[in-house]
Parts: C-alpha cells; structure tokens; sequence
C-alpha cells in the first residue's frame, strides 16, 4: 500500500487549534507543528535584547514584542512566533485572524541547534516574501555573535556580522545600537575547545 499522505490542515482549522492549544503552534505549508521550549541563555538573551530595544524605542513609532505575537505570512504559507518582532506605525492583522500581525518592520530569531538551519534558510526565505520587513537579525547563544541582514532598496541583503562583546550593533531599520555585552549580560558560554588538547577517546 502507498504511503498514507500526511494531514494538511486549513488556516482557518490551525487558528481554531492555535487558540485552543496550550503550547505555540507553528503552521508550514498545511501543517501544523508544535514549537519547542527554549534554554535559559536563549530566554535570558531574549529578555535582555527586548530590554535594550525598548529603551531605543523610545520616542519613535516603533514597538518591541516578544515571541507570543504570531507573524503570517500569507503567501508564504507560513505562521511562526519570531522571538522578537518590532512593528512600526499601526499594526496590520491577518484578515482572517486579528491574533495574527502582518507588518513586522524587523524580526530577530536567537539560534539553537534545533532552529538555527531553518531560521538562517527556509525561514528566512519567508520572511523575506514580507514587504515591510527591513532587517533580520540572527543571535548565536553559544558565543558572543550577531548577524544583520538589512534590505536595500534594491531588494538586495546586506549582511554584517558582529563579534565580542566589545562590539555595538547598528539595527538601521529602527535606528538603534544595540551593545553585545547588554545582549549577553549574565551570560555563560561554553568554554572554548583547545585545537592542541588531543581529542578524548
């Protein structure tokens, strides 16, 4: 016998399952996929950056949000929760669904080994279908490293990367600077391999 094909659920059965779940789910191409719970670096880097973001906020048109807003992206067939959204000016909901923001001008994902090949690559790829998004921003837990995608006019991506804790992110989207050692304050990373301790066996 052939392969059973697997459920492909309707946007209007996710949002119905979405509000009726307890944990965050996630809707690619028909499917419905549940979200897995972060670690404590990933939710302390959240917090912090939401915490800086905020204080460069102030004063402009813009708000932060954390990882509870859903984004969708209708053509795309993709409804996620980035970590950390920012919409400029009036929010725009999903027709269908007005839990659902449309209009993220920046979206910020903090890696995992769970996430980090979809977010640096199918996501990615969505997220870009999404005409208001001007930057993307990936954040390593594991050591003291962000990347920023910036959109050019063109459509072109301009990516920068930022490493040590001395160095300062321009995010020219919102037009704030955000300081790695705000970013990872209170921090742990895991201590560096030796190239010249030999490997154990």
């Amino acid at each position: 016998m052939p392969a059973e094909l697997p459920r492909r659920d309707t946007l209007e059965e996710y949002f119905k399952l979405a509000r009726e779940s307890e944990e965050k789910l996630e809707y690619i191409d028909g499917q419905v996929v549940a979200m897995a719970g972060g670690t404590y670096n990933h939710s302390l880097i959240c917090a912090n950056t939401v915490g800086e973001l905020r204080n460069g906020l102030k004063g402009k048109p813009c708000q932060v949000l954390e990882s509870n807003l859903r984004i969708g992206i209708r053509r795309a067939g993709r409804y996620t929760y980035p970590d950390i959204p920012v919409v400029c000016g009036e929010p725009e909901f999903d027709p269908k669904d007005e839990e659902t923001i449309t209009n993220p001008r920046l979206l910020i994902e903090v890696l995992s080994p769970s996430t980090e090949r979809s977010d640096r690559g199918e996501k990615f790829l969505r997220y870009r279908m999404l005409e208001s998004l001007q930057e993307y921003v990936l954040i390593a837990q594991d050591r003291p490293q962000v990347e920023t995608y910036y959109r050019h006019p063109d459509g072109g991506w301009l990516l920068m990367t930022y490493t040590g804790l001395t160095a300062t992110i321009k995010l020219r989207s919102v037009d704030v600077d955000l300081p790695l050692s705000e970013i990872y304050a209170g921090v742990k990373f895991p201590p560096e391999e030796d190239p010249a301790k030999p490997a154990a066996t």
